[in-house]
């Protein structure tokens, strides 16, 4: 059996080959600090987040697209791995991982290991973009440039591919989590309020856009006040949230455009006629498309399903 995972650093979505995406979840676990015991994975871990006594605590094993803790990487693939096999495997599957360009050797040993560990019978690692070109069904086999710009959490991954391989790329420590990240020191800058990561989350997906709107938004923000600790709510307004966003964007502005200087006159043709590839979660943000589309000037287009694009292109790959 062939398992596809796209394990990233806020969320996995796991694939078979012909069956395509079986579920998508939290790359998150609940730990009882008192005994370190895992008490959930996944969606139910995610909804216990800053709900719940001290006593539970929260661990992405993934920082930045890289092992941050190798014992609860390996507890997470493992949970997964069963969920689809089950706990008893009459034969260990063939696991197809998914990983930031760049990597280091020793970074792409350890997320080995643990797929290994958790029960995989051999494991095979794919860069991301090459996923997410297969996923979305690009002929990158042929003598022909594509460029995919991969936004996940904790990285962007932007590679030009020909004849099914990366001939250049650039791998970036910045992501939709930067983007939650500056939102929540922009609404403690300015309003003397602390918001949790899933409150910064939902602004960004609910009014945060890339480009001027034609009609301004905004949403009621509530969390606690850092002069008196009590509960307070504000309300914020698209054109507040820019500030924040840029920061993001002008670093993935200056990835792609870095990429560009190192690709082939001959396939930066062929990109302009092809587009650009926009995949990932952090892809999906309001105009961004629009937005590098007028200041790169090639055209980004967002396949559809763009967001699981990377977990099933991992079970296409040609291994």
């Amino acid at each position: 059996m062939r398992i596809g995972i796209d394990i990233g650093t806020s969320h996995v979505a796991v694939a078979i080959e012909k069956r395509g995406i079986l579920f998508r979840e939290p790359s998150v676990l609940a730990i009882s600090k008192k005994n370190n015991k895992v008490m959930c994975v996944g969606e139910n871990a995610k909804e216990m987040l800053g709900k719940t006594n001290p006593d539970i605590g929260a661990i992405y094993p993934l920082k930045e697209g890289v092992i941050a803790d190798y014992q609860a990487t390996e507890f997470m693939l493992k949970y997964f791995l069963n969920k689809v096999c089950g706990k008893i495997k009459l034969v260990k599957p063939f696991v197809i991982l998914s990983v930031p360009v760049k990597l280091t050797s020793i970074e792409e040993r350890a997320l080995e290991e643990a797929a290994l560990a958790a029960g995989a019978q051999k494991v095979h690692l794919i860069p991301s973009p090459l996923a997410a070109a297969l996923g979305a069904e690009l002929s990158i086999h042929k003598p022909a440039g594509h460029m995919v710009v991969d936004i996940g959490a904790g990285t962007t991954d932007i590679a030009v591919i020909s004849l099914g391989d990366i001939v250049c790329s650039e791998s970036l420590r910045s992501g939709g989590n930067k983007m939650d990240e500056a939102i929540k020191r922009y609404v403690r800058k300015i309003y003397n309020l602390i918001i949790g990561d899933q409150a910064a989350e939902e602004i960004k997906i609910k009014i945060s856009s890339a480009v001027p709107m034609d009609t301004s938004m905004s949403m009621e923000v509530k969390g606690r006040d850092l002069i008196d600790s009590l509960p307070k709510s504000i309300t914020l307004t698209d054109e507040e949230i820019k500030e924040p966003v840029e920061e993001s964007l002008k670093v993935i502005l200056e990835g792609i455009k870095k990429v560009f200087e190192k690709t082939p006159p001959e396939l930066i043709s062929d990109i302009i006629d092809n587009g650009v590839l926009l995949t990932g979660g952090g892809g999906l943000l309001r105009g961004l498309d629009e937005r590098l589309t007028r200041d790169i000037g090639v055209c980004f287009y967002i396949p559809e399903d763009s967001i699981n694009c990377v977990a099933k292109g991992t079970v296409l790959a040609r291994i």
